[in-house]
């Protein structure tokens, strides 16, 4: 492979897709799929070629479009009408408005708040390509990054424009990837690796998913311009088996990559070489945690290692060895295309870029975003979520999981970046939100969120083994009506015994619901052992388990 035929090829599908006045889009990611999105696509298919129309309207899936509550989303291609809950007796009726007006009753707002004030890296092509055709990813400038990293620049360069970007680590803690790669980069061993983690695990999170099902290539393509910046040669992509979509469509794109040459021996014909091969993890929360996840590949149970040594320095077969998240690689290879200065220019001082969230729970427009850095919660909830439904009062708003915290109303104008969520004793995360409203009760929501963790603890350390579960013992008193003042002060004592003294960072953000909530929701938990009652009405204090 060549740039001429990389270009040859984006010419003749470019041309391919010219030649149609109408595309119809129907969202194929999992979703969509779960409301019926393949027999729509059938559908569609099935009109055109009954109509003879198959030469000026095309139909095909494509990625994510968005809009998760409103499924089966299609999107219709020159008009940009996006329509809402189609269902395929609605076929006829969008085929037969493709040369008039949009069927209104399907259709979307042109100004809606929850596409408008978006701003898409990650997602640009979402609902634009077909994520099982490299051909339409070639044909929009894919794998031009990663020709351009091995002909026109250096390890070094590559590196030093990842680190001017400003793009920090999307798995949760945020660490500056250009700082990551240069460690593995200056490492020394026989052999390096790249990881990419996609063991996504957190509740009510569905990022990375979308972005394999979505757009597998951009993956693979930042990973390769990771392995030549960092001097490795093999790759892996540690994916959840709970993910067989994502499985799906990553083994096809693989294939592709090797067919046509950009990924595998001698890439671009240049003396690089990199493969890529997928484990598939077994659900263990704690394989999110890049030692255990070493761990896990290398064949052996997922328990997290004491650190230092660092896996940039001692890793996968105790080689160097960079770990960074599916987010984190599919912000690389527009990074080099359009310059660190391009991608610096979004977000804040210290958190540069944009943020792909799920938007989960008590919101209208359940679904992925992507919003720059420094965007305000209460932009992301009332305006691009759409506010709460059935008119119920805005309560919380957990970010990062079961490692994040709540965050209250009085909070809602808070520019979202890393540190700003620090300091109100919450966590980006991998960009989960949950939004709750007046009746979610929060000492349950903490205890839900402790018992996940509990579950999920490896149990190779004391701290988050036997601090977990005395932590749910005094949760579920307190929600049984059982709680006694006592308690609430020896869970303020486990929280802070276990946030220092756990081995990993599952133990060591396990108590950041429990602190958030205590901290702004003092009076539930007061009521909850005072009273003997739940506000929310959620916890049944009698019987000692939820109404």
């Amino acid at each position: 492979m060549v740039l001429e035929e990389l270009q040859e090829i984006a010419k003749i599908e470019n041309e391919r897709q010219g030649q149609f006045e109408h595309t119809i889009n129907v969202c194929v990611a999992a979703g969509c799929l779960s409301c019926g999105s393949q027999e729509l696509l059938d559908a569609f298919k099935r009109e055109i070629d009954k109509r003879g129309i198959e030469k000026w309207c095309n139909a095909k899936g494509v990625g994510c479009l968005g809009l998760c509550t409103a499924g089966p989303l299609v999107s219709v291609e020159p008009s940009s009408t996006i329509y809402k809950a189609v269902t395929v007796s609605d076929v006829p009726e969008i085929i037969d408005a493709l040369t008039g007006s949009p069927v209104s009753r399907l259709a979307c707002s042109s100004d809606m708040s929850f596409f408008k004030k978006q701003q898409k890296i990650v997602l640009e092509n979402f609902g634009a390509i077909d994520p099982e055709r490299i051909e339409e990813y070639i044909a929009r400038r894919g794998y031009e990054s990663l020709f351009a990293a091995l002909r026109d620049m250096t390890p070094s360069s590559v590196i030093e424009r990842i680190v001017k970007s400003g793009l920090r680590g999307r798995g949760g803690g945020g660490y500056p990837t250009g700082l990551k790669w240069t460690t593995v980069m200056k490492a020394s061993g026989p052999q390096k690796y790249v990881i990419c983690n996609a063991d996504e695990g957190d509740p009510g999170a569905f990022m990375d998913r979308s972005v394999l099902e979505s757009d597998p290539h951009r993956v693979l393509e930042g990973m390769a311009i990771a392995g030549y910046a960092v001097g490795a040669d093999k790759g892996f992509i540690y994916v959840r088996a709970e993910y067989p979509l994502a499985i799906k469509r990553l083994k096809k794109a693989i294939a592709q990559a090797e067919q046509l040459g950009v990924l595998g021996r001698g890439i671009f014909n240049t003396t690089f070489n990199f493969e890529i091969k997928l484990r598939l993890g077994a659900g263990a929360f704690v394989c999110g945690e890049e030692t255990a996840l070493i761990a896990s590949i290398e064949g052996s149970r997922g328990n997290p290692r004491p650190r230092p040594p660092y896996p940039a320095e001692h890793g996968l077969w105790g080689c160097p060895t960079l770990i960074n998240n599916v987010e984190t690689f599919a912000n690389v290879p527009t990074i080099i295309r359009n310059g660190s200065d391009w991608f610096a220019g979004f977000g804040t001082e210290k958190s540069r870029g944009t943020k792909v969230f799920a938007l989960a729970g008590r919101i209208n427009n359940t679904g992925l975003i992507e919003v720059a850095m420094g965007t305000t919660l209460r932009d992301i909830v009332f305006d691009i979520g759409g506010g709460i439904p059935e008119g119920s009062k805005f309560k919380a708003v957990q970010t990062g999981g079961p490692s994040g915290g709540c965050i209250t109303e009085e909070h809602l104008d808070i520019a979202v970046d890393y540190d700003s969520l620090t300091k109100l004793g919450s966590i980006m995360g991998s960009g989960g939100m949950i939004v709750m409203d007046s009746t979610s009760c929060m000492v349950d929501v903490a205890k839900f969120f402790v018992e996940f963790c509990m579950t999920e603890s490896c149990g190779k350390c004391v701290p988050c083994r036997d601090g977990s579960a005395q932590m749910y013992h005094l949760l579920n008193k307190i929600t049984r009506g059982q709680g006694r003042m006592q308690d609430i002060h020896l869970l303020e004592k486990l929280c802070d015994l276990i946030k220092n003294t756990s081995l990993c960072g599952l133990g060591m953000t396990m108590p950041n619901p429990v602190m958030s909530t205590m901290h702004y929701f003092k009076d539930e938990y007061l009521a909850h052992v005072i009273d003997k009652a739940c506000p929310a009405g959620v916890c049944n204090m009698k019987s000692g388990g939820r109404q």
